[in-house]
């Protein structure tokens, strides 16, 4: 990759964590649906209900699917950085100029990129549950870190 100024980057979450959290909202609505039919059963709720709530569970599962495959994550401009819908992450957004350290870590065996603030913050952002490998990120965030204040490489 060159120091060329690069454009807007997102990164988007890995399609395992999306598959994964697909499968955790379709057992949810499992039960759910389980729940409903058993209290239709054994009261006077109309068994519409139950189809009814199955169909818009089904809506809202498809619509979390989207969500996940098509929300950016990790986005990368000329001005800074944004981290977005991961827990834990510290700092959720600063500007090249406000950081001052950038390192690899794995806490709790997660690999992570550090991204340390002046003024103490910091970011962590887990790779492996984005779309984009490991190692590419880090170039990318070489580059721009190069361009921003004239850090080393990770």
């Amino acid at each position: 990759m060159s120091d060329a100024a690069p454009g807007p980057a997102d990164h988007r979450f890995a399609r395992a964590v999306v598959v994964r959290s697909a499968g955790v909202a379709t057992v949810a609505l499992a039960v759910l649906v389980l729940v409903a039919t058993v209290a239709a059963a054994t009261s006077d709720l109309p068994a519409g209900v139950v189809v009814v709530l199955a169909g818009l569970g089904v809506l809202a599962v498809l619509a979390l699917t989207w969500w996940l495959r098509t929300v950016s994550v990790v986005h990368l401009d000329d001005e800074g950085y944004r981290v977005r819908g991961v827990r834990g992450v510290g700092t959720g957004q600063a500007r090249w100029s406000e950081v001052q350290e950038a390192a690899t870590a794995s806490p709790r065996g997660i690999r992570c990129v550090v991204l340390r603030l002046v003024d103490g913050r910091t970011t962590t952002i887990p790779v492996d549950v984005l779309a984009v490998g490991g190692d590419e990120l880090v170039r990318e965030l070489q580059v721009r870190l190069r361009r921003g204040e004239g850090l080393r490489p990770l």
